[in-house]
């Protein structure tokens, strides 16, 4: 789904969601290795992202097209800090649930672009009907812990050994959800 973009202002800079256009494909697939390079916190490992240009484009059409999902970019004073997103569920059971997902780089985490980013996608998912938002975080994630306990969601589960890191180590996962109704 397409929206207009938004504009915010945090500590005297521009923060703009928008959604993602054809132009951004590289440069989307470069932020979100570098994001999962990052930090343990993503699904995947840096090098799992083999996406090729016309592949992200493909991607940014279908997720601008589609009617229950939402894909927006965000960019600080110009500069690309990350992304968010909701799918929504496709059986008529599920159609009422969303599941969502950030991510921003390190640099720009505490600034309150995820407040905004979390504030968009509720607000959206409401004016379009949405009665529960859902997201899994991994559980010593503590900073996003606390920013979806902010947000009003509530743990509901903990999914033991959901990844599996290079080392051999585990990592358990919180499965959240807020109501929006």
């Amino acid at each position: 789904m397409t929206i207009e973009k938004r504009i915010f202002q945090i500590d005297g800079h521009e923060l703009i969601l928008r959604n993602a256009k054809e132009e951004d494909a590289q440069m989307l697939i470069s932020g979100l290795k570098l994001m999962c390079g990052e930090t343990p916190f993503l699904a995947k490992e840096p090098e799992e992202i083999t996406l090729t240009p016309e592949e992200e484009i493909e991607f940014i059409r279908m997720q601008n097209a589609s009617e229950g999902n939402l894909f927006l970019i965000g960019f600080l004073d110009g500069a690309y800090v990350g992304n968010c997103s909701f799918m929504g569920m496709s059986m008529l059971r599920n159609k009422h649930r969303v599941s969502m997902g950030i991510a921003l780089q390190q640099k720009y985490s505490g600034k309150g672009i995820g407040t905004k980013m979390i504030e968009t996608l509720l607000s959206v998912a409401k004016e379009k009907g949405i009665e529960q938002m859902e997201l899994e975080v991994v559980t010593t994630n503590e900073s996003a812990i606390g920013l979806y306990k902010k947000m009003g969601f509530e743990i509901f589960g903990t999914m033991p050994d959901n990844m599996k890191y290079k080392d051999g180590s585990y990592g358990d996962v919180y499965w959240m959800m807020k109501k929006l109704k």
